[in-house]
């Protein structure tokens, strides 16, 4: 992004990304509480968010996966038997709430979780020095997006068997190491993950479409 700080925290309209990305999942009342993971010695999110609803976890590692088995480590350790965990970037604002319901109703009734997912429908290139080396082929290849939704014990379980989780990218390829395959549930392209300066004018289009800006 280039702004000198954590995007979690740019201003999106009245409220930073962290706080708009967190209030998506809350819309939801099967949601009881949100750990929000962040850097050790970071001070910034506890000052954003309502304590009675969330609860800043300064466990974060080097790598997505070693941030969420950190998170859920700690999170085990205040009692979590039998609970399921969404997991969510902080870079997502725009989940709606159809999709997040969509989620938790398919994937929670299936032993393996599951994530929203789009289907591609561009024609995808492989790449080798600048230049097509070749076509590949699209059929069946999703795009992944959060949140994903796993029993929290399977989804460490799994974590903890990836070692430093650096080819870990998301929480659905660290189930696949136990074997499992995560059930795709359809998502929106309104869910976009905020990774250029141009991502905040279209976050804020589509907020503002949505009616919750």
């Amino acid at each position: 992004m280039g702004a000198g700080r954590p995007k979690q925290y740019l201003a999106l309209g009245k409220r930073t990304l962290l706080e708009r990305s967190v209030d998506a999942l809350l819309a939801d009342a099967r949601v009881t509480r949100v750990f929000v993971v962040v850097a050790p010695g970071d001070a910034v999110a506890a000052e954003l968010l309502d304590p009675a609803r969330c609860a800043v976890l300064a466990v974060g590692g080097a790598t997505r996966a070693q941030s969420v088995r950190n998170g859920l480590r700690a999170v085990k350790e205040e009692g979590t038997a039998n609970d399921w965990a969404l997991v969510h970037d902080a870079a997502r604002p725009c989940l709606g709430a159809r999709d997040l319901s969509a989620l938790i109703e398919a994937a929670g009734a299936d032993e393996h979780g599951g994530l929203l997912a789009l289907p591609i429908s561009d024609t995808v290139k492989r790449e080798q020095e600048g230049r097509v080396e070749r076509t590949e082929e699209r059929a069946g290849l999703w795009r992944a997006q959060t949140p994903q939704f796993f029993a929290v014990d399977l989804l460490l379980r799994a974590l903890e068997l990836c070692a430093d989780g650096a080819a870990v990218t998301d929480e659905a390829a660290a189930m696949e190491f136990l074997g499992l395959r995560p059930r795709l549930v359809c998502g929106s392209s309104e869910n976009i993950k905020v990774t250029t300066p141009g991502d905040m004018q279209l976050a804020e289009a589509i907020l503002k479409m949505q009616g919750r800006w």
